[in-house]
């Protein structure tokens, strides 16, 4: 048997299972905010094994999903500068703006370039001095290091034509914004990759001021489960606490050297979410001896406004108040294939994930 089989060892399963549904009497709600999460929970059945008294939540753990329609406007009007190359990861290509997607401006011409890394971009902006290199910065905690990185690189080696356009995020906020919104949550599922960075610490404020618990949990049918019954547990004891299930990458201290990039070169800026709105210090932007590097300190950008899609309802769903199944749009005009709100986009957001595992009905 490979490392891999026993994660999803039938007889641990089960095991588990059972002692999940030994103690799980009562209603419970648990919520997770990664977008590995949200596709593995649907992709392995998840909630099939699960008691009915226990209900899995989809919060806004996809980093594509919660970045909103002006980044996207700001990213193609960008593009479309003669003197002008923007650089992205492929995931955000097909988030739909206003009137378009990066894919359809790249189509028609604009200067858009899918890269691997941050540091892919460092070096387009070394290789093209008469260019502007536009890095587009999203993703929680797990991407902002790098982006860090990226900036560091560049003053080091006085690179005058590379800067990011940020929508970093961080997740604390968020998981606060939910529960001050009053949406019922027992407990939270952690994000993993997102931990590995920060650790435990960022955990601790949510359960001290709303006393709901944190088990950060690794991606495999076990790990799950297991995060699942550590929940249960807490709340059955009435003990809620931040534990780590995933102990095989996430240590309580994270990892420092990451986190001193961060701090090094971001500092904390509101920042809007779909389905939450503007969040307090709930974003992240060069600081301001790195503001040659923010995009939106050396180049102009018009004043666009968030409009969501009509009949989407991206933001209920990434809040658990709905499910993708509610939505009128869902597997209609909303498919993978041609995707109308952001959670359709990704293979991590909640719909696409739901009309790949759940069905289409």
């Amino acid at each position: 048997m490979n490392w891999l089989e026993g994660y999803r060892s039938r007889e641990l399963c089960e095991a588990l299972t059972s002692e999940i549904r030994q103690l799980a009497d009562q209603p419970l709600r648990f919520m997770e905010v990664c977008g590995g999460h949200t596709m593995a929970i649907r992709k392995f059945g998840i909630p099939s094994l699960l008691p009915e008294s226990i209900s899995l939540l989809s919060g806004p753990g996809c980093p594509v999903c919660v970045t909103g329609r002006v980044f996207i406007d700001q990213a193609i009007y960008l593009s479309g500068l003669e003197d002008t190359i923007v650089c992205t990861f492929g995931d955000l290509i097909r988030v739909q703006g206003t009137d378009a997607s990066l894919e359809k401006a790249r189509a028609e011409g604009k200067q858009i370039r899918i890269v691997f890394s941050s540091l892919d971009a460092v070096e387009l902006a070394k290789r093209n001095p008469e260019k502007k290199i536009v890095f587009l910065g999203i993703g929680f905690e797990t991407t902002a290091p790098g982006t860090a990185a990226a900036i560091l690189r560049a003053s080091r080696e006085g690179l005058k034509n590379f800067s990011v356009l940020s929508a970093h995020k961080l997740m604390p906020p968020a998981m606060e914004g939910i529960i001050s919104e009053g949406i019922p949550i027992d407990g939270y599922i952690c994000p993993g990759h997102v931990s590995t960075i920060t650790g435990t610490k960022m955990y601790t404020p949510i359960v001290e001021k709303f006393g709901i618990g944190c088990v950060i949990s690794g991606f495999e049918p076990l790990d799950l489960l297991q995060s699942i019954l550590m929940l249960t547990r807490q709340v059955v004891n009435r003990k809620p606490k931040v534990e780590i299930q995933y102990s095989r990458a996430v240590k309580p201290a994270g990892n420092p050297e990451a986190q001193k990039v961060m701090r090094e070169v971001f500092e904390p800026a509101d920042e809007w979410w779909r389905g939450l709105g503007i969040l307090k210090n709930s974003g992240l932007k060069p600081k301001p001896e790195y503001g040659q590097f923010d995009t939106r300190e050396v180049i102009n950008l018009p004043d666009f406004r968030e409009k969501e899609p009509r009949g989407c309802i991206c933001g209920e769903i990434l809040k658990g108040l709905k499910t993708p199944h509610q939505c009128k749009l869902f597997a209609n005009t909303c498919t993978p294939a041609n995707p109308v709100g952001a959670c359709m986009v990704s293979s991590e957001g909640a719909c696409q994930t739901w009309y790949t595992y759940e069905g289409k009905n």
